[in-house]
């Protein structure tokens, strides 16, 4: 089988957008398709990773709508929805699409438009994926974030301060990033003393509602060899996708996400390395706990010790293991569709060395993105193409 390479990729701005869902899509698509030099009726397959279009804003059959907007036709069109990993299972899917030889050239658009909802409306769209038997009794994914937050500090000794720290460093890195929503510095004071929303977790610990689109461009390596400069591609030398249990209360440690490590370890055996050898890591901290429970289910930090990289500054950008480059979905912000294509956007940007000032030294990265309280994940490795 050959490996997948990613040869264009986009982002718009994420924020609150005046723009419609396949406004944003067409917005990214299109500064997609400039990126690898092709037109739209080049490709075979138009894939569109998004959650809820319907629901946010009773639009449907997006892929159609982009494909037209794009001058995409005939290509074949499908919407990946996994939840909060719609993104991550849009990259699934675009690299099924080429890996198994039914298309060599494949576009995934990622987006969502929530903001004119209000937050207790969006929350409740979001929390429709949780189990039946939870929702009825009113819990939503914070409410999840802080039982598991209070767990993991009880059980590790950990300082609530240092899930504060998550977000100090993830809004410094979010000051270099031009699609970030949020792009000012916080300091740990004002995380620590915004408003609890779920105990331990306060405001500054969760990530906002937000607008945006991004999109990558697929081809075969033989492709990319032949037609890309050297340096501006990527291939995806790994790639997994994993569940687990829809109830969370059924889950035997509730501080290990299962599909973290399942996922995980299927990218890592196809790409033939270890979590040692990944340089740079954007992982899905919808919630700053999720940062650490993620950064050691990766086998980056032993069980327990993830506050603590973090407390030495290991995953700063300047660190051994910069992680949330971009300012994470807590500074970039969190569309939900979109946002597993934007973890992949920029690790492919750190990974071609063109990441601009948030740049740091890396030829492997990983992008992990999960859906729900870790129902559904799915972990990607890029390399660069030297």
């Amino acid at each position: 089988m050959e490996r997948v390479a990613i040869v264009g990729a986009s982002m718009t701005r994420f924020g609150q957008r005046d723009a419609w869902v396949r406004e944003l899509l067409a917005e990214a698509g299109a500064a997609a398709l400039d990126d690898a030099g092709i037109d739209g009726d080049d490709l075979d397959h138009l894939y569109v990773s998004n959650m809820a279009s319907g629901e946010f804003e009773g639009q449907t059959g997006v892929p159609n709508a982009l494909a037209h907007d794009l001058a995409a036709q005939p290509a074949y069109t499908a919407r990946i929805d996994q939840t909060s990993s719609s993104g991550g299972a849009g990259v699934y899917a675009a690299w099924q699409s080429v890996a198994s030889g039914a298309s060599d050239l494949t576009m995934l658009v990622g987006g969502e438009k929530m903001t004119h909802r209000t937050t207790s409306e969006a929350t409740d769209v979001i929390a429709s994926l949780t189990h039946p038997v939870e929702y009825k009794h009113g819990v939503t994914l914070p409410s999840f974030a802080g039982l598991t937050a209070r767990l993991y500090l009880d059980e590790y000794d950990a300082p609530r301060e240092s899930l504060g720290k998550v977000a100090v460093k993830n809004h410094e890195n979010g000051v270099d990033n031009p699609h970030a929503q949020f792009r000012k510095e916080v300091d740990l004071d004002t995380v620590l003393d915004s408003p609890i929303v779920a105990d331990p977790l306060r405001l500054y610990d969760f990530c906002p509602i937000t607008d945006g689109s991004a999109a990558l461009v697929f081809c075969p390596e033989s492709v990319a060899e032949e037609h890309a400069p050297e340096e501006s591609y990527a291939v995806i030398s790994g790639i997994g996708g994993a569940t687990d249990t829809h109830v969370v209360h059924e889950r035997a440690d509730p501080t290990t996400m299962g599909g973290v490590v399942d996922s995980s370890e299927v990218a890592y055996e196809m790409a033939g390395i270890g979590p040692d050898d990944v340089d740079v890591a954007e992982l899905h901290d919808m919630f700053t706990i999720l940062e650490f429970l993620q950064s050691e289910d990766l086998g980056f930090f032993e069980k327990g010790e993830g506050w603590k990289a973090v407390e030495e500054g290991v995953t700063d950008r300047d660190g051994e293991l910069p992680i949330n480059t971009s300012g994470g979905l807590k500074s970039k912000g969190h569309p939900l569709g979109a946002s597993g294509v934007a973890q992949v956007y920029e690790i492919f940007k750190q990974v071609t060395g063109d990441a601009g000032p948030r740049q740091v030294e890396a030829g492997t990265g990983l992008a992990c993105n999960v859906g729900g309280f870790g129902n559904c994940v799915t972990t990607t490795i890029l390399e660069g193409s030297q």
